[in-house]
């Protein structure tokens, strides 16, 4: 048991790192979004397009500098298409979710639509957050160097 406790402890501060950058992402994408539709006069897709890139170019440099900073580089070319690739997974995860409760379960209320995009963002996140430390920011190897800020 107090083995479990001392990893935990040591896995909150990552999580909670985690979980601003997540944060930021979310603002930048939808404040984004809303604001290139509704004010910049943007389309739907594009205001989304390029919310959605912009949010992503933050949290890879928030996961990398900040929230795993303590673990291994890899080509930068690599993690990056790496950490793209996941988020379209989480992404592709969170659709479905809100996909099986609109057009599968046949819920179309204002209520259920944000219940189901709330849930799908939760299932997305806990897939890119295991699969980051898995895949993009691999814990160290010995020899190897963590990330380092200048």
């Amino acid at each position: 048991m107090t083995r479990l406790c001392q990893r935990v402890a040591r896995l909150l501060p990552e999580l909670a790192r985690f979980g601003v950058v997540g944060l930021a992402g979310s603002v930048v994408d939808l404040g984004g979004a809303a604001w290139l539709h509704g004010v910049a006069g943007l389309g739907p897709l594009v205001a989304k397009a390029l919310s959605v890139t912009a949010a992503t170019v933050l949290t890879y440099l928030g996961s990398r500098f900040w929230t795993f900073r303590h673990r291994v580089n890899q080509a930068l070319l690599r993690e990056g298409t790496l950490f793209a690739g996941l988020n379209l997974v989480g992404l592709a995860i969170a659709e479905a979710v809100v996909a099986l409760a609109t057009s599968g379960l046949g819920l179309n209320s204002a209520l259920a639509y944000n219940a189901a995009s709330v849930a799908g963002t939760v299932l997305g996140t806990v897939f890119r957050y295991f699969s980051y430390k898995k895949w993009v920011f691999v814990a160290g190897r010995a020899g190897a160097l963590p990330a380092r800020v200048t």
